[in-house]
């Protein structure tokens, strides 16, 4: 199969059908030339389930067993993040939400609630807000650290993306709290988050290009600690959504 992510043609041989079902929204016609391609083998599907039960036991969970149709879904994640930083692209954990054209990615441990409070944005603001990605969007920064987000099929439990380019305003570092504020930070602030959301290559040719992407991006950051109520949105939106905000 043939998928555009980010503005990139990717050829793989995928061994299960489910894969195609999976990236449905993103394949192409085969007769297009790819940017890059590889071939998914039965290591592949096993290094994902093995990597799996370290996570439970590490986590103090039973251990889960996964049908090898979806860890090969994430095994060509793997492969394809592993490969995007070559394009100025890496893999990032966090849920986007647009509202008037532009997004706005907020990040945390698993948990926090960062689907919850995108969809506070969407009650919030209607048609003028939809979801880009729910989990896992692919990031884009030019030279001038103009950055960009794409939705990508890795989107969630819930299946919650769309196939498009979004200009990135803000990345936000959200914390629960019982009551709702939320500051303008540094990247330097939130640095250590960003490292622990951003996915970290193998090769390390990758990953340095990945830092240097980290550093170059050119976008408004923010620390919310916020409740699950309506009021949470409307404070977020309301600061973050301002023509432009001092950063410390």
């Amino acid at each position: 199969m043939i998928l555009k992510l980010a503005n990139k043609k990717i050829e793989i041989g995928n061994i299960y059908s489910y894969a195609e079902e999976y990236c449905r929204d993103y394949l192409l016609a085969d007769t297009e030339e790819a940017d890059f391609s590889f071939r998914i083998t039965e290591a592949d599907i096993g290094f994902e389930q093995k990597k799996s039960e370290r996570e439970d036991r590490a986590e103090g969970r039973a251990v889960r067993r996964f049908s090898e149709e979806y860890l090969e879904t994430l095994a060509i994640y793997r492969r394809i993040a592993e490969k995007m930083p070559y394009y100025d692209t890496f893999l990032f954990h966090g849920s986007v939400v647009a509202a008037d054209g532009l997004g706005y990615l907020f990040t945390a441990k698993s948990g926090t609630g960062k689907s919850t409070h995108t969809r506070l944005w969407r009650e919030l603001l209607g048609d003028r807000a939809f979801m880009v990605n729910d989990d896992k969007p692919l990031i884009r920064v030019g030279s001038d650290g103009k950055t960009s987000v794409f939705g990508t099929p890795w989107d969630g439990k819930h299946r919650l993306s769309r196939n498009i380019e979004t200009p990135l305003k803000a990345i936000c570092v959200l914390d629960r709290a019982e009551d709702n504020r939320i500051c303008a930070v540094s990247k330097g602030d939130i640095r250590p988050m960003l490292l622990q959301q951003v996915y970290r290559p193998s090769d390390g040719e990758a990953l340095r290009r990945t830092l240097e992407l980290l550093d170059r991006m050119d976008l408004e950051f923010y620390h919310l600690f916020c409740n699950m109520d309506i009021r949470a949105a409307e404070l977020s939106y309301g600061v973050m959504s301002r023509r432009k905000a001092e950063q410390p």
